[in-house]
């Protein structure tokens, strides 16, 4: 079998559909009574926010390959939009609303507001609001303006008092540094939480805006636009070019149309007419537009028995870098290994292994990738810090990291004013690759330190996201990283390596071949087993080959959170592949990957999901676990925990995911609670 065996455009819609089931499933959380109240609303801002950049990223593809909105495929894939936001709305407003009131959070409609209250808002309106819209008066010559992606319009039909026939538009946008929601001073409520939406505040007064004039109705929209952003070839000044593109982000083709329910067909299709889309790409939204407006209730409310408990993260004992010196880091580090399970144990390690490389006199180089890191990154101060300090700190940042590229633009001008050599990797592809590698002058030599993870060099989504790292001096894997980065910062010969996996070059082939080396064990009658977790598993060849091993007899089990198009249990294909998808408290984000080749159990940590774009359009890493406690370690936490999970697992079968449920001889069974457990009570004393 290969590639051209599966067609394009179904493996397409697979893909996006596949995408939808999971976000189905993260709204079944939503109906989980045992899942504390906000975490539930969490979720379904979630929900909101992964749709709309579903739309920026993924529809206009779809809609360039589909290029009839009338295609069978299309329309499935509309039909299944449509109800995924319709049962947000529904779990919203019938299920955690009332449950919110009932908790003394109340969102209060504006005209139930007492007289003081209402004074409060008018005079709010009138005195800080008001200053900050522009309302557009549409005349005949006047062009309809180009609304950028997400922004909120209010779109008002009115007539001058003294020529009540002669009818106008206008519109007036909100700017994005309005909050959609706002709270009501404790001094005016009985309820330590009550809110009034701004929208509510706005079709109430905007008549301020228009003092000549006389309103009959006033309606809503939300346009929302393709946001991808593409490199072209023979680029001088990348950082230049990312900076250009991103002014015009916002004003990429338009691809869905968001109005309210009580707007009028003639209103929807002037608006479609001006956005040239379609009433296949139309939402009517009986609601609130942009339900995570509600992520503000999570953030503003502290009543923590609504929250999950903290996850109390732990540090390794023998590792307490605040009360040891930096070169007793390195020291431990010499000889032994360290795997990190976050979040159940600490992203501070990381940060005091970078720390203690920045001010220990005896390291001379820092080389690091960045994918994502964060505007207020102590990680990249660190890396200032180092360079204060005289170390060479050389970093590979991505300026196409997806939605963080102004974040990673801001740190590359600070890094090169503390001299540390910024590089953009080897266009066309994009660095995703997580890794450091610090030299240190030893009496023996420059000795090589690295650390390598699944995730990113994050603070904040290292205590929600599940991600392996390992902090090594091996000396095979180490020469390998040096190899690596010496290929990321200038050096174009091709540089063999011992034990490390790296996309575009090897990684994909080397797969292929594990893959099939367990399929001829199988042949021969031997014990076969491949295991792996990912976040995502489209690309059509390895699911070829998987089904093709399957078929020899392989036990397959893969834990895939998100995207997934392998059909598994499917009779003379893939009856012997197991697919779970855990979707719980945290994001499973990690990639690991088991091969039993006769008794070896081959183990590998990696940055890449089973996708195209990341074997071929990535530089991607894929590195393997030789100590043999931290192998069994991943092999248990990886991959034998998360199968026993009958809480928050799903079971997929063909195209479809069932729950999976205990029954009622079995204890129910969390493997993300069981970690935490496990791991919380491991702390430093």
């Amino acid at each position: 079998m290969n590639r051209k065996n599966f067609s394009l455009k179904s493996s397409l819609l697979d893909r996006e559909l596949s995408f939808l089931k999971f976000n189905e499933r993260v709204l079944y959380l939503v109906e989980d009574p045992k899942i504390p109240l906000l975490e539930r609303l969490k979720y379904i801002c979630i929900v909101s926010l992964n749709i709309d950049e579903f739309f920026e990223v993924r529809v206009s593809n779809f809609k360039n390959l589909y290029t009839s909105v009338y295609s069978r495929s299309f329309q499935k894939l509309y039909l299944e939009i449509r109800s995924i936001v319709q049962k947000q709305y529904v779990l919203f407003y019938k299920v955690l609303l009332p449950v919110l009131q009932s908790k003394d959070i109340k969102i209060i409609d504006i005209y139930r507001l007492n007289r003081e209250q209402f004074e409060w808002a008018k005079n709010l309106f009138i005195n800080d609001i008001k200053k900050l819209l522009s309302p557009v008066l549409m005349e005949d010559n006047h062009p309809f303006p180009n609304f950028p992606n997400k922004c909120l319009v209010f779109i008002v039909n009115l007539a001058k008092r003294d020529s009540l026939f002669n009818k106008h538009i206008a519109l007036v946008q909100v700017p994005s540094v309005l909050p959609r929601l706002i709270k009501i001073p404790d001094v005016l409520s009985e309820y330590k939480y009550s809110y009034i939406l701004l929208t509510s505040l706005l079709i109430t007064f905007i008549e301020y805006l228009f003092p000549s004039y006389k309103l009959y109705r006033c309606d809503q929209f939300r346009i929302t636009r393709n946001s991808n952003l593409f490199l072209k070839e023979n680029i001088v000044d990348i950082r230049e070019y990312v900076q250009r593109s991103l002014l015009l982000r916002d004003l990429g083709s338009p691809v869905r149309l968001e109005i309210n329910s009580q707007a009028s067909s003639q209103l929807e299709l002037f608006l479609q007419k001006k956005f040239s889309l379609s009433r296949y790409d139309t939402y009517r939204i009986q609601g609130t537009l942009d339900l995570s407006t509600f992520i503000y209730i999570y953030n503003s409310v502290d009543l923590p028995n609504l929250k999950f408990p903290i996850n109390k993260s732990s540090l390794p004992i023998s590792l307490n870098y605040q009360k040891s010196t930096s070169s007793c880091f390195f020291r431990y580090l010499k000889h032994r290994d360290i795997l990190l399970h976050h979040p159940y144990q600490s992203f501070r390690l990381v940060i005091n292994f970078l720390m203690a490389a920045a001010i220990d006199p005896c390291v001379v180089a820092i080389k690091q990738t960045i994918y994502r890191t964060g505007d207020n990154s102590e990680l990249m101060k660190i890396l200032l810090i180092a360079a204060k300090m005289g170390k060479k700190v050389t970093v590979v940042l991505e300026l196409m990291a997806r939605f963080d590229e102004q974040t990673n633009i801001n740190w590359s001008f600070e890094l090169e004013k503390f001299g540390v050599d910024v590089l953009y990797g080897v266009l066309p592809y994009k660095t995703h690759a997580k890794m450091a590698l610090i030299l240190r002058q030893e009496e023996d030599g420059v000795k090589k330190y690295v650390h390598l993870s699944t995730g990113n060099y994050h603070q904040s989504t290292a205590d929600y996201y599940t991600d392996f790292g390992l902090l090594t001096s091996e000396p095979k894997l180490c020469d390998d990283i040096d190899k690596l980065f010496l290929k990321l910062t200038g050096s174009r010969t091709y540089a063999a390596m011992d034990v490390l996996l790296y996309s575009p070059l090897t990684l994909y082939d080397n797969l292929i071949s594990m893959v099939r080396e367990e399929s001829l064990y199988a042949c021969n009658g031997k014990k076969s087993i491949i295991m792996a977790k990912m976040n995502a598993l489209v690309d059509p060849n390895i699911i070829n080959e998987l089904y093709r091993a399957s078929c020899y007899g392989v036990k397959i089990y893969l834990i895939v959170r998100g995207v997934c198009t392998l059909r598994s249990g499917v009779a003379n294909l893939s009856e012997n592949i197991v697919v779970r998808s855990i979707v719980g408290r945290f994001l499973e984000h990690s990639r690991a990957f088991y091969f039993y080749s006769n008794g070896q159990e081959k183990v590998y940590l990696s940055s890449a999901d089973w996708m195209g774009r990341n074997f071929f359009k990535r530089l991607e890493i894929a590195f393997p676990v030789q100590n043999e406690d931290i192998k069994q370690r991943i092999i248990r936490e990886a991959f034998l925990l998360p199968l026993m999970d009958n809480q928050f697992s799903w079971d997929k079968r063909d195209y479809d995911y069932n729950k999976i449920r205990s029954n009622s001889t079995e204890r129910i069974f969390s493997v993300q609670d069981f970690l935490m457990r496990e791991y919380g009570s491991w702390l430093i004393r």
